[in-house]
């Protein structure tokens, strides 16, 4: 096995960390919506062999409700709950780097509302039109991410405008919290069939990290499950946010992974990252490319972001010290997140 090292980070205490479930309310809610299914576990034995471990599986977001990414579990639930609390809700408001968007837009059309969406520079074209395609006005601004993130809690301030952000801004604890709740689903789909003895998480802002700790570390047998978090080297928040102990932010000059081109954790998330995440590692945009062309080889649709899985598990599981660290061998079951399809990014299939 070869793979870049990235930058590492190991909490040795933190299958020992215990937090409360996740109620199983926004499980019943997604099992209710129309065209509800879990995704599959795909086995790849091939990547079994190659990582030195009994079976490895790809948890496939790559067809959910109809969108290519996870991000709908989350917004759906979310949108759900904000029309219980707002009645007077018609234009939801968000920024996005591209799948969290059109999430947001897709829910607002089917739900009667409209939907205004920022992205920030470097969101590819292809993303963009997507989210137009939902209906939803888009508007870019000349900046990062979290200055996208700015700028919607201001456009959200209209009058029947709510935020439905997947990252904690002040006045805005809720949403991103029942945001979390709805990622809960994609976790007990899994519990459903096993439990892995490593579980390999992308990490943007966090909420999806959150809800998998949220899930492991309070549930049993879930808490023997080691938990990797992976992040680009060039918007390593999370990663300096742990070696900190505290949060922190990064620059972002940019990546391919570009759901994952987030500078600064969520703050809501962050206490959870902290104590229960096991293990974080950085890829390169190389890192990812490799992995979605094996992804793809193998039959699963994987786009950048949910090729980050398998980059970060070459990168953890290709380092004796690290295997160890995570309580991976021979006998162990991975579980790889793949959180988006090559549909969501179209662009860089075409280009890979």
């Amino acid at each position: 096995m070869t793979s870049a090292p990235g930058d590492w980070f190991f909490r040795p205490t933190a299958r020992a960390w215990r937090h409360a479930p996740a109620s199983e309310a926004a499980y019943r809610f997604h099992r209710d919506v129309e065209g509800y299914r879990p995704t599959p576990l795909v086995e790849l034995p091939a990547l079994a062999e190659e990582l030195g471990v009994r079976r490895v599986l790809v948890k496939d977001e790559s067809d959910r409700f109809g969108l290519p990414a996870f991000k709908v579990l989350g917004a759906s639930w979310a949108v759900h709950r904000v029309l219980s609390e707002h009645a007077d809700a018609r234009v939801l408001v968000t920024a996005t780097d591209g799948n969290h968007g059109r999430a947001v837009a897709r829910t607002a059309r089917r739900s009667g509302l409209s939907a205004h969406v920022v992205v920030p520079a470097g969101v590819h074209s292809d993303a963009v039109a997507a989210i137009a395609a939902e209906g939803a006005v888009v508007e870019h601004i000349d900046g990062s991410y979290d200055d996208a993130i700015d700028h919607a809690v201001r456009v959200a301030k209209a009058p029947a405008h709510v935020l439905v952000q997947d990252t904690d801004v002040p006045g805005h604890h809720d949403v991103p919290q029942w945001i979390v709740e709805g990622y809960s689903t994609l976790f007990r789909e899994i519990g459903e069939q096993l439990t892995p003895d490593l579980l390999v998480v992308p990490v943007g802002v966090g909420s999806l990290a959150q809800a998998a700790i949220t899930h492991h570390r309070g549930t049993a047998p879930a808490a023997r499950t080691a938990l990797l978090a992976v992040e680009p080297s060039t918007a390593a928040g999370l990663l300096a946010s742990l070696a900190a102990g505290e949060l922190v932010s990064v620059p972002t000059p940019g990546t391919s992974m570009a759901g994952l081109n987030c500078g600064t954790p969520s703050a809501s998330a962050w206490p959870l990252l902290n104590a229960g995440l096991d293990a974080a590692v950085s890829i390169t945009d190389r890192d990812s490319r490799a992995a979605a062309t094996a992804l793809v080889a193998a039959g699963v649709s994987a786009g950048p972001c949910g090729a980050a899985s398998l980059a970060g598990a070459r990168a953890a599981l290709g380092d004796e010290d690290r295997r160890r660290q995570l309580g991976v061998d021979a006998d162990s079951t991975v579980v790889l997140l793949n959180t988006e399809g090559t549909a969501a990014n179209p662009a860089y299939a075409r280009e890979n």
